[in-house]
């Protein structure tokens, strides 16, 4: 019979691990997940942990580590095929039917996993011959530790057309073909992909070699890629594989984070500083499936970018490429390099803990999407103003989680509105002023004298009172006169002398 991935993911998904552990071990509520001592090795306080939403159990004493099967397997001691058999009884699930491709096919990864760890073997010893002394000098001016070059398993690709086939004679030919390590060009023979470059194995999660990426060591062959990576084949398929993360999520386990960076010599630099639960995507953006996966170690992963105009595109389109899988509790921030130096660089220029204190400010979604957008174009007019709010709600009817999309909208329309519709200070008040409704805020004009205001008063009782106070009015306000010259040409004042008496 033949168990696919996906059938298998479907079983762990249908089974509740605190319930299945929890027959044999006691478990306590702690938060998110359940705590118990460690059934694998003797402890007096707990440090196990299971967590259904993940679909792991780890402990932090031993290091053991696994999902149901794993439990039943490795605490009870059933075959693999027996603890699949009890597990779909539980789940309800029949077990497939045997598949002759499907065996087939399962044969055929099998050996090429046998023609990738013979690959792996034979560059890692090349790495101490005396043709991989580049590579060895190449590694030492990295400054990387000697167990650090063993631990990600450093090799040497020699500079030949044939040296991986002579070396692997034991395989067809057709199967290097198949596993990538030669190419067939049409009208040729067959060559070796790899040639004069310092090899890095690509694992999957079980930390078995299924491709490899190969830095160039010669820099004067400009039109070469200076990392060339394996093609997808069986084995490998590069926008569902995350580089390292086999080693990555045991170290997250301690630290509570998972760091992206882009490439795999990244990630080791950021091992050799201490920092071990890096991983990185492989020659690609980052994809949704790679996205998924990071969400089932932790609920929030950091992604390192360069400071500069590229980094900040990268950034945008990591951003893009997860809205639309966001769910409650899981996001991305994004950590932002100094322009032109890569996470390497820092730790080397300001020390480990200049790194720490970048990742530590890393910001989250909502907010690299609006700064990209607000600095994507200029905000000079109305139109541009516009432009920008629809580009964010474009952004914002990506998302599916119908609790996340309100928010987001609500978030960034509060920021929209405090920029487009800013208040505009008034000016203060000053005792004596006048306002100006028809313009910008005037002083009040200087007091009648005190002479002129005496004869206007001397006139209050008399049949011109209110006309007197409307010329006070003029005199108060001269700007007024032109406004109401019309309605002023038509005022006969009953005492001639009153204009008089004003002059």
């Amino acid at each position: 019979m033949s168990l696919t991935p996906q059938w298998l993911d479907e079983l762990r998904s249908r089974v509740t691990l605190s319930g299945v552990i929890g027959r044999t071990t006691r478990l306590t509520k702690a938060g998110r997940e359940f705590k118990a001592c460690c059934p694998f090795h003797n402890e007096k306080s707990p440090s196990f942990t299971v967590n259904d939403e993940k679909g792991f159990y780890h402990c932090f004493g031993c290091g053991a580590h696994g999902d149901a099967i794993r439990w039943l397997t490795d605490q009870r001691g059933l075959s693999f095929m027996d603890a699949v058999k009890e597990l779909a009884v539980e789940a309800g699930m029949e077990i497939p039917a045997p598949d002759p491709r499907a065996a087939a096919v399962a044969e055929q990864q099998k050996s090429l996993h046998d023609v990738m760890a013979a690959a792996q073997a034979f560059f890692v010893h090349s790495l101490t011959t005396d043709a991989g002394a580049e590579a060895r000098r190449y590694l030492a001016s990295r400054g990387f530790p000697a167990r650090t070059v063993e631990d990600f398993g450093f090799g040497f690709a020699p500079d030949s057309r044939t040296a991986i086939k002579d070396a692997l004679a034991q395989f067809p030919e057709a199967m290097l073909i198949e596993a990538g390590l030669r190419i067939v060009v049409e009208g040729k023979d067959p060559y070796d992909r790899f040639r004069n470059r310092l090899m890095l194995p690509i694992c999957d999660a079980r930390g078995r070699p299924i491709a490899f990426g190969g830095r160039i060591l010669d820099a004067a062959k400009v039109d070469a890629p200076k990392y060339l990576n394996s093609p997808d084949t069986p084995l490998f398929d590069k926008g569902r594989t995350v580089y390292n993360l086999h080693r990555a999520a045991p170290a997250s386990r301690q630290s509570g984070r998972v760091v992206v960076v882009e490439g795999y010599m990244d990630v080791v630099a950021l091992a050799a500083a201490g920092i071990g639960e890096a991983v990185a995507p492989l020659g690609t953006a980052l994809t949704e499936h790679q996205i998924e996966r990071l969400w089932r170690i932790v609920e929030c992963p950091v992604l390192c970018f360069d400071g500069d105009a590229a980094g900040r595109r990268a950034a945008l389109r990591a951003c893009l490429r997860a809205l639309p899988l966001l769910r409650p509790g899981h996001s991305l921030r994004i950590a932002t390099l100094p322009a032109g130096m890569d996470p390497d660089d820092v730790v080397k220029r300001d020390g480990p803990q200049a790194m720490e204190d970048l990742l530590g400010s890393a910001r989250n979604l909502v907010e690299v999407l609006w700064d990209a957008e607000r600095e994507a174009a200029p905000l000079a007019t109305p139109e541009d103003k516009a432009g920008l709010k629809a580009r964010l709600m474009t952004h914002v009817d990506t998302i599916a989680d119908p609790d996340i999309k309100p928010l987001y909208r609500r978030d960034l329309l509060e920021r929209f509105d405090a920029l487009a519709f800013a208040r505009r200070e008034r000016p203060a008040f000053k005792p004596g002023a006048r306002s100006n409704r028809s313009g910008p805020w005037k002083p009040a004009p200087p007091p009648l004298a005190s002479a002129t205001a005496a004869r206007l008063q001397s006139r209050v009782g008399s049949g011109d009172a209110l006309l007197a106070a409307v010329i006070a009015g003029f005199i108060a306000m001269p700007h007024e006169i032109a406004r109401h010259a019309e309605s002023l040409a038509r005022l006969v004042p009953a005492d001639p002398m009153l204009g008089a008496t004003i002059d």
